[in-house]
C-alpha cells in the first residue's frame, strides 16, 4: 500500500475517534442538563402544590347534630353506625367460618369511612391575586418542565 493511503486511513480514523469522544462529551453534559431540569421542574412542581394545599380549608360535620351518616332524609344515630364493626368481631370469635366476620367487619369500616368522606367539606382560604397566580404557576411550569423530560424522544 502506498503511504498516503495509510495516511488518508490514519486520518480518518483519527478524525473517527475525536468525533465519537466530542459527542460522548456533549451528550453526557445533554443528560445532566436533562436531568437538572426534571429536578428543577420536580421541586416547581411540589412548591407549587404545596402552596395550594396550604390555602385549602378541610372542614368537616361529621357527627353534628347526633347523626353520624345520613341517607337520604333518615340519619343513623352514633350507635348504629358502629353496629356492623362490632358485630363483625364478634362474629370472628364467635363463628367457625372467619369470612362471614371479615365480611361484616369490611362493610362496616366502609361505612365508616363513607360517612367520613361525604361529611368532609373543602373550602379555598381567601388570597391574593399573586399568590394565586405564583401557585398555580409553578405547578404548570413544573408540570411542563417533568413532562417534557420525562416524554422526550431522544
Amino acid at each position: 500500500m502506498p503511504k498516503n493511503t495509510k495516511d488518508k486511513e490514519l486520518d480518518k480514523m483519527y478524525k473517527d475517534l475525536l468525533e465519537t469522544r466530542n459527542g460522548a462529551r456533549s451528550s453526557s453534559k445533554s443528560e445532566g442538563n436533562r436531568l437538572l431540569t426534571f429536578f428543577i421542574g420536580l421541586l416547581l412542581l411540589g412548591g407549587g402544590l404545596f402552596m395550594i394545599f396550604q390555602n385549602i380549608m378541610v372542614e368537616s360535620s361529621w357527627g353534628l347534630g347526633g347523626y353520624f351518616f345520613r341517607i337520604g332524609s333518615i340519619g343513623l344515630p352514633n350507635g348504629l353506625i358502629m353496629l356492623p364493626i362490632i358485630a363483625g368481631i364478634a362474629m370472628l370469635f364467635l363463628m367457625d367460618r372467619k369470612i362471614f366476620g371479615w365480611v361484616v367487619l369490611s362493610i362496616g369500616i366502609v361505612i365508616v369511612l363513607l360517612s367520613v368522606m361525604l361529611t368532609t367539606h373543602l373550602r379555598w382560604r381567601s388570597t391574593n391575586a399573586y399568590v394565586f397566580i405564583v401557585m398555580f404557576g409553578m405547578v404548570a411550569a413544573g408540570g411542563g418542565m417533568v413532562l417534557r423530560e420525562l416524554f422526550r424522544k431522544d
